[in-house]
């Protein structure tokens, strides 16, 4: 756990580093390729665990310990989502799992927080945003990794649930869509690409209750989604 304060100003310097990243990018690419009218990104390396990615949308994600009470195709917003009830084994805990995998080698994350909290107000009626933190857990199988991740309490009109949310990547992941595009230029200049999956985690908790009461299980499940996303769908270049 961590404190807001804190969260921020390391958002803050992350978002300096990615900016100067950008930069050398620039730098060190952007002139030799308009020289010779090879832009890496109107061409981008193809997107090699496509097909398992697109498997997500059609059939949810297999998660170790939990079973599938539910799934199907979520519209929301201009995307489709894979919207998946899930049951922990031996346990009456449930949670909704929504995934947006990477659907082609030009897509890329952009708006994705803001079109859950829009699908939430249709559904529901009502989505109110309250005790947000940064949240930041760690990932041991298949390879050790870092998730940063959105963590909050949204009230609807008939629940209320425990929110994580953050954008998968083969080596952890991260809630701003920069991150992912820095990382992704990186590699291209590699003939390898960083694909993703935007990872949205809805936990029913007690009305307006305290949402650091379901930080324990939260991260647990974000531990599992994104080992299991790592092992099946992003695998390591």
């Amino acid at each position: 756990m961590i404190s807001l304060s804190k969260f921020l100003k390391e958002s803050q310097w992350n978002q300096v580093v990615a900016l100067l990243l950008l930069l050398l990018l620039f730098a060190i690419g952007a002139v030799p390729g308009y020289l010779t009218g090879k832009w890496q990104w109107k061409q981008p390396p193809p997107i090699t665990s496509l097909k398992a990615l697109k498997h997500i949308r059609n059939s949810g994600l297999t998660i170790p310990g939990w079973g599938t009470v539910e799934q199907v195709q979520q519209q929301i917003g201009e995307q489709k989502w894979s919207l998946q009830v899930i049951k922990k084994q031996d346990s009456q805990t449930q949670a909704v799992l929504l995934l947006l995998p990477q659907n082609g080698p030009m897509d890329q994350p952009e708006v994705e927080w803001t079109e859950i909290e829009g699908w939430g107000k249709l559904r529901w009626r009502k989505w109110d945003v309250a005790q947000y933190r940064g949240a930041r857990f760690t990932v041991k199988q298949p390879r050790e990794s870092q998730v940063e991740a959105r963590f909050f309490r949204a009230v609807t009109q008939q629940d209320t649930f425990a929110v994580l949310q953050w954008y998968a990547v083969p080596q952890g992941g991260n809630p701003s869509p920069l991150r992912w595009f820095v990382a992704d230029q990186l590699a291209q200049w590699g003939k390898q690409r960083v694909p993703w999956v935007g990872v949205s985690i809805l936990i029913p908790m007690e009305p307006l209750g305290q949402v650091e009461k379901m930080w324990p299980l939260a991260e647990s499940i974000g531990q599992t989604v994104q080992g299991a996303l790592m092992t099946d769908s992003l695998p390591s270049n």
